[in-house]
């Protein structure tokens, strides 16, 4: 005969009795409610953990890819700039999963506002326009202006954007002049070896846009020009310092990376997102593995409540069980009625945590509760991201723990003689 697995009417009308407190209550015994809490606090916290670890790679992840690409092809070398782009931008749009592909400007700086006050830059030139066609998007996060790079005033050498803390500390708004020094004031001479001044002069240029990402390396060093003006301005004439890549997946950009350094060939060197802050998310996936272990061992010190409570109906109930046995019910009923017992506990404890764990995470992110210092968590408040298999795992863990819990009590139930149980005291 084939052993029962499923309990039946009987068992679980004793099971659910065997839950409740004293005779002829309906509210559960505090031994209940306390393992049924032990569960769902447990769930809860893991879910918010998770989603917390989750968030934090999110946003970093979208935040870092607002004014940044995927995935960057550069060349290697002294002058570090790549002279045939126009005729590498073909074979990189050809490779599966590229979508957009535009040449970029890198350099470094410094501006002045009005007032002579200095401050170090990292200029970025891209092309007019790049936000709407998919390499970059700052065109979604402008506060102020426009990205089309358009002076309004006369005798200006470019028209840019600047980041919102930049702006901040240069006093610089929409239509604002600035100064700002062209990396080529200076050159190394042949002869002697040194850094000798050169003849350019600064540029004007004209304050025509300010964004803000909430990326702080972003928002307090880029200013933003168009990729012509800024070839102008780093002196590559027709070269660019690299070509910026967008791909349909940014988790596959490191694979794509790796397929075009092999189309490419040797002399071109790609850098996917990935691995320009692999120690920031390599940190982030840590972390999160670690603070998901201990919040799963706090699940398994819930689950010994479930094993304290059903041991200790257990010793209350010997008398009882044996008059059960008595009548009919057998071992294996008498067992399946405690695991009833202990499933019961963690299938309410593991919904509750759900609940809770669900409420608190949008709460706190749709309220923004929670404020970082951008200075030194890059962004600034703390993002909760649920992903559903999150979710699987966790309540799969739960309710395995809580039925694993309930083995010791039944065994113990299951093994006493009739006789003997009916003598207890």
């Amino acid at each position: 005969m084939a052993r029962r697995w499923w309990p039946t009417a009987l068992e679980r009308r004793i099971a659910f009795r065997y839950l409740r407190g004293q005779r002829g209550t309906r509210s559960a015994s505090l031994q209940t409610v306390i393992a049924i809490g032990g569960i769902a606090v447990g769930v809860a916290a893991l879910i918010v953990v998770l989603g917390v670890m989750n968030g934090l790679r999110n946003d970093l992840r979208d935040r870092i890819l607002v004014a940044a690409p995927h995935l960057r092809v550069l060349t290697y070398g002294e002058g570090l700039r790549v002279d045939d782009w126009q005729a590498q931008m073909p074979k990189i749009l050809s490779v599966p999963g590229v979508v957009s592909a535009a040449p970029e400007v890198n350099t470094q700086t410094i501006t002045l506002n009005p007032a002579g006050y200095p401050e170090p830059v990292s200029v970025l030139g891209v092309e007019p326009g790049v936000g709407t066609t998919g390499v970059i998007r700052l065109d979604s996060v402008i506060t102020q202006g426009n990205l089309e790079f358009q002076a309004t005033a006369p005798d200006v050498d470019a028209a840019v954007v600047l980041g919102s803390r930049l702006a901040q500390r240069l006093s610089a708004y929409p239509g604002d002049l600035l100064a700002v020094i062209p990396p080529t004031v200076v050159t190394r001479s042949r002869i002697l070896g040194t850094l000798v001044p050169t003849n350019v002069t600064a540029w004007t240029v004209e304050v025509t846009g300010i964004f803000e990402t909430g990326m702080y390396s972003y928002d307090n060093a880029f200013l933003v020009m168009s990729r012509n003006d800024a070839q102008r301005f780093a002196g590559l004439d027709s070269a660019v310092s690299d070509i910026a890549v967008r791909v349909a997946d940014p988790w596959q950009a490191v694979a794509i990376a790796r397929q075009l350094d092999t189309l490419l060939g040797g002399e071109y060197r790609t850098e996917a997102w990935q691995e320009q802050n692999a120690t920031l998310f390599s940190a982030l996936e840590l972390e999160k593995k670690a603070m998901g272990l201990v919040i799963f061992f706090i699940m398994i010190v819930a689950a010994f409540n479930i094993v304290g409570t059903l041991t200790m109906v257990v010793a209350f109930k010997t008398r009882e069980i044996g008059i059960l046995r008595a009548m009919g019910v057998t071992a294996s009923g008498v067992g399946r009625i405690f695991r009833t017992q202990g499933t019961a506990i963690g299938l309410v404890g593991t919904s509750i945590g759900l609940f809770l764990g669900l409420a608190v995470s949008i709460a706190v992110d749709r309220g923004r509760l929670i404020k970082l210092d951008p200075t030194v968590y890059f962004i600034d408040r703390l993002p909760i991201r649920t992903e559903p298999l999150d979710l699987l795992v966790v309540v799969v863990a739960s309710l395995a723990i809580a039925v694993f819990a309930t083995i010791p009590a039944s065994r113990n139930a299951s093994r006493l003689e009739p006789v003997e149980a009916i003598r207890a005291e």
